[in-house]
């Protein structure tokens, strides 16, 4: 690490001086300030970290709020003709307001009225940026399980009514477990897209991996580098993800033949 501290001093010290380096030599400078200098690699860890932890709660309040929505429209669209309930009717249609705005505005737009306007005095940028990005992503989660409950054959329905469960344990211990086979892929498609969404909440000050990258590159002029290594690890983050999703769909195809 001395030996390229030396040349590092050495080679930047000739660029300011206007020398023309050779190619590898100018890489190894960038890559040496934007990574190396001042252990400025840490600041990307943290900022995934920080990336990892937006994502999870966001992921969280996404999951919770979505799978609430789609379980009360589920339940509006189930009843029987001539037994429909005015308040789950009410519940519905403020259910399929909330899917329509949020899925019908972008998300840049949302996270600046929540930053400026409905928390404008909040200073906790991430975590507005993470109930933000729960809210945008339950709607998305709310019609991913509503159609993988509807999927689900209405004779699983009828046959756990039948043999006496009420609506909610019939839910939750017969439509709920096929369900979730046919609903796994889209969701965590989801998941990756939230990730990666987390990067649109530099825009209002919050600190994840972005923000470290756009911090590095304002002391050194060089946006490449910064760039260029978030961009690889938002990458391995995605790849390994999906690779333990792979994993999961596979061992769920393994129990099915069983």
């Amino acid at each position: 690490m001395e030996h390229w501290a030396q040349l590092y001093e050495l080679w930047s010290s000739q660029i300011k001086a206007g020398a023309d380096l050779p190619f590898q030599q100018e890489f190894f400078v960038n890559f040496y300030q934007s990574f190396l200098l001042n252990d400025r690699w840490m600041q990307y860890l943290q900022g995934l970290g920080r990336t990892l932890q937006i994502t999870v709660m966001a992921l969280i309040i996404g999951v919770i709020l979505g799978v609430a929505v789609a379980v009360l429209r589920t339940a509006h669209d189930q009843q029987r003709v001539g037994q429909r309930s005015m308040v789950l009717g009410i519940i519905n249609t403020v259910c399929k307001l909330y899917t329509t705005i949020i899925r019908g505005t972008p998300m840049m737009v949302q996270l600046l009225i929540m930053s400026l306007v409905i928390f404008s005095h909040s200073r906790d940028f991430a975590m507005v940026g993470a109930l933000t990005l729960g809210i945008n992503s339950g709607a998305y989660v709310a019609e991913i399980v509503r159609s993988g409950l509807m999927s689900v054959d209405a004779g699983q329905m009828e046959a756990g009514r039948s043999l006496g469960l009420n609506y909610s344990i019939t839910m939750r211990f017969v439509v709920v477990p096929q369900a979730i086979k046919n609903i796994l892929p889209a969701l965590g498609n989801e998941f990756i897209t939230l990730l990666k969404d987390t990067s649109l909440i530099t825009v209002i000050g919050g600190k994840e991996m972005l923000y470290a990258a756009q911090a590095i590159y304002a002391k050194t002029y060089a946006p490449m580098m910064p760039l260029v290594g978030t961009a690889i690890l938002y990458l391995i983050v995605v790849v390994l993800f999906t690779w333990l999703l792979g994993i999961l769909e596979r061992r769920l195809r393994q129990s099915d033949r069983r």
